[in-house]
């Protein structure tokens, strides 16, 4: 790889880390500013740079279009896989990524917890909207006109005494869900089953994927679920650094 070339990726490198002056990258390179200038003009030009009225550079917008591009090229459950094999090996529960598909979250992917009960779920099974931790964060991301018109035809069967059977209430929920950033089913979808969930986000912040852990309460009540909350964020924040997502 040429000289040039490497320190050109180097400059991007670091714009990923912050915006930064002509002068800090040039100490960063350890090479003369007029040297950095001449790197990032061809940057400039290609949208793979940018810089503000502080003569500060940034990245530019082609960047995040290649991450985008990048990502669709992959497939999420392909960038995922990693994370929720690791996930799933230290922790040793029920593990699912679900996604959404037209009007239906699916699940894509399944890892099976080392306990001796087995959840009846499967790849490729239609997610219950109202009353499962997936459903709720994949709906959670819809603008509110959208999401109005979508629950008002929406299934909501009574599946326990804890399901989630009107409108009004389910909206209330996803309100919840924005807020925390995270959604529950408390024995919704099936008695005494506990489920939490976390999103996965694209390069654009949109969510495009949940992952959840599923346990029996006689195995773990939800209060002691909660002490995974931590870990299955960290592990879909990492998925999602991996979609080309940026918090900003």
């Amino acid at each position: 790889m040429s000289q040039s070339l490497t320190r050109a990726l180097e400059i991007l490198r670091l714009l990923g880390e912050a915006p930064a002056s002509l002068d800090e990258l040039a100490d960063e390179l350890g090479v003369h500013k007029t040297t950095v200038l001449r790197l990032l003009r061809p940057l400039v030009d290609a949208r793979f740079a940018y810089h503000d009225e502080a003569h500060r550079y940034h990245l530019g917008s082609r960047v995040f279009d290649l991450a985008a591009r990048a990502s669709e090229q992959r497939g999420i459950r392909e960038i995922a896989a990693p994370h929720l094999v690791a996930f799933n090996r230290e922790y040793g529960r029920t593990t699912h990524l679900a996604a959404r598909e037209g009007d239906a979250v699916v699940y894509i992917d399944k890892l099976e917890s080392r306990d001796l009960i087995r959840m009846y779920s499967r790849v490729g099974m239609e997610v219950n909207l109202n009353s499962s931790a997936v459903g709720k964060l994949m709906l959670s991301t819809l603008p509110d006109d959208e999401l109005r018109r979508f629950v008002a035809g929406m299934d909501f069967t009574r599946r326990t005494p804890n399901t989630i059977v009107t409108p009004e209430d389910y909206l209330a929920e996803i309100e919840r869900v924005r807020a925390q950033d995270w959604a529950a089913d408390r024995e919704e979808n099936e008695p005494t089953i506990n489920c939490i969930g976390a999103p996965v986000r694209d390069a654009s912040g949109t969510i495009v994927a949940a992952v959840s852990v599923s346990v029996p309460d006689v195995v773990l009540p939800f209060d002691e679920l909660l002490d995974l909350l931590e870990p299955l964020r960290a592990t879909c924040a990492a998925i999602s650094r991996d979609c080309g997502y940026r918090p900003r």
